[in-house]
């Protein structure tokens, strides 16, 4: 059955391994998978680690990851540590020419491990993506907005925060690009609905995904594609208090 990513119905997978030939090989793969499943999906190719870190928060938005463990530079394990901090919730198959790599996953959660040169190699990706398929089914949390532009099934991970604009609200949401949307109504209110779900008020004006704030200091908190929002001072000390017990409990 055709299951759907957090870009709505379309499914994104990354490869990212420096040798070509291989990853033109995981690809023929995948689009057979998505080919026999009915699936609409986009692949995207990288070849090397130091080219998927540098979509900095943009690496949110692929589902899968398929990463090469020895790669030059930039180790696929140095990857996927990088990729953690942006998010959670994306899935990482480290495929690996050595399996003696398997026995140290680095706390960075990988749901597979892929041996390059199997000849089975084809039947271990279809089971794969078949065992995340089920996984996503049951985990991706969104909520439904209803939108001045339309209503909005959103995976809340991607909702980086919401801003308070005289009587309108906007929802700043990593889709493509950070894209923003807006509704009326009142922050305290959205604040309520979203309280167990990692959000932080950090200002009158501002709901924050604590998933995003990559740092807090004097009265501004910086999100992890560079954007500064002030911390009204009233609410400084506790904003640093949660955001350290938030951090602790990753």
């Amino acid at each position: 059955s055709c299951f759907v990513g957090k870009g709505g119905a379309m499914f994104r997978i990354a490869i990212c391994d420096d040798e070509e030939i291989f990853r033109k090989n995981i690809y023929e793969i995948i689009m057979k998978y998505m080919d026999e499943n009915g699936c609409p999906c986009e692949v995207d190719e990288f070849a090397s680690g130091k080219d998927f870190i540098s979509l900095g928060i943009n690496m949110a938005k692929y589902d899968i990851v398929f990463l090469d463990i020895n790669m030059d530079e930039i180790d696929g394990l140095e990857t996927a540590q990088e990729i953690r901090k942006v998010s959670n919730d994306i899935f990482i198959v480290f495929v690996t020419a050595f399996i003696n790599y398997a026995v140290q996953g680095y706390g960075v959660n990988a749901i597979r491990y892929i041996l390059k040169n199997n000849e089975n190699l084809t039947d271990l990706i279809f089971e794969c993506i078949d065992a995340i398929s089920k996984v996503i089914k049951h985990t991706v949390k969104k909520k439904e907005f209803k939108f001045n532009e339309g209503i909005k099934n959103v995976p809340l991970e991607l909702l980086l925060y919401v801003e308070s604009k005289l009587h309108k609200l906007e929802f700043y949401i990593m889709e493509d690009k950070l894209n923003k949307y807006s509704l009326y109504g009142k922050l305290d209110e959205v604040e309520k609905e979203l309280e167990d779900k990692a959000f932080l008020r950090i200002h009158q004006s501002y709901l924050v995904n604590m998933k995003h704030i990559v740092g807090i200091n004097r009265y501004e908190a910086l999100l992890n594609n560079g954007i500064r929002l002030k911390i009204s001072k009233d609410r400084y000390k506790s904003v640093k208090e949660k955001f350290v017990s938030y951090k602790g409990e990753m």
